[in-house]
């Protein structure tokens, strides 16, 4: 969703690579950025964490260690402070420009929520603490995340009167969501390496193993040693989710992933656990803004 006042601007670009349109706001700046021609190895760092998302188009991500990537709407990549990249658009043309948004948030502020989670929602100690990790992070948008986007931009482009107020809740929440998905990578991890470190170990390991199987809520709360609402309790504390509505992401993640590979979308479907192949397209729909077909086209073309 781009306002209108924001697309009256955009029609009349300066250059035709990167062309900037900005709106400051508090500890936070909002930049639209328009490629209308084909380019490649265009420089890309800030001072602070930068959060980018793909709103049309494609880009090819390049950095340390030979990390390449391509970026597509619906997904972001956030990059850490002083972190330098290089971008490739490969498919910019002047009237089907190349959009994406980048938000600069300063590292005072994502601190901030950082010690507010850990005040108000600590994870166990055996796994640390809430805090950001300063690392390149390249995630798909599910829907809230989208909806937080669309929203971002709007109070950043509209004079509301309470702008900064409304400003800095988007931002303070989307900074709650990376860091929810640093720390959800991390468990994920963990509970990989040593599944008998502890009971929430245990269970994310047996819904791994057991993802094309109805969830079965008992046995997990027996790999986890806890009582029914015990288990609820940390699970969500840790995931920022149910372990149902875990389960269906993991599928959903694990299709993709194997859709990229050229697996037959059918195959994949049923072999998930699936019953109704529409069933599993409209899902795979919501959580990735694009059916199973053409997300197999888009990575086969890649």
């Amino acid at each position: 969703m781009i306002s209108g006042r924001l697309q009256l601007q955009r029609s009349k670009p300066k250059v035709l690579v990167e062309n900037k349109i900005s709106f400051a706001g508090p500890e936070s700046e909002l930049s639209i950025y328009d490629t209308f021609e084909q380019a490649s190895k265009v420089a890309l760092q800030s001072d602070q964490l930068l959060f980018c998302g793909m709103v049309t188009g494609k880009k090819v991500m390049h950095s340390v260690n030979d990390y390449e990537a391509a970026f597509y709407p619906h997904e972001s990549f956030i990059m850490a402070p002083n972190q330098a990249v290089e971008i490739d658009f490969p498919e910019a043309k002047i009237h089907q420009p190349t959009t994406c948004l980048a938000i600069e948030i300063s590292t005072e502020r994502v601190q901030q929520i950082a010690d507010k989670l850990n005040l108000s929602a600590p994870i166990d100690k055996q796994y640390g603490h809430w805090q950001y990790q300063p690392s390149l992070v390249h995630t798909h948008h599910n829907q809230q995340t989208q909806a937080l986007l669309d929203r971002i931009v709007a109070i950043y482009t509209e004079n509301e009167q309470d702008r900064s107020y409304l400003i800095d809740l988007a931002i303070s929440e989307l900074i709650v969501r990376l860091m929810r998905h640093q720390t959800r990578d991390f468990l994920l991890h963990h509970s990989h390496n040593d599944p008998q470190f502890n009971g929430l170990n245990a269970a994310l390991h047996y819904i791994k193993q057991h993802l094309s199987e109805p969830l079965d809520i008992n046995a997990l709360c027996r790999q986890a040693c806890m009582s029914r609402s015990k288990f609820f309790q940390q699970f969500k504390q840790h995931l920022g989710c149910t372990p149902m509505v875990y389960q269906q992401q993991s599928r959903l993640t694990q299709a993709a992933t194997l859709i990229e590979q050229g697996q037959q979308i059918t195959q994949v479907c049923y072999s998930l656990g699936y019953h109704s192949a529409s069933h599993f397209s409209r899902l795979f729909k919501q959580f990735y803004g694009i059916c199973p077909v053409d997300y197999k086209q888009r990575h086969l073309a890649s």
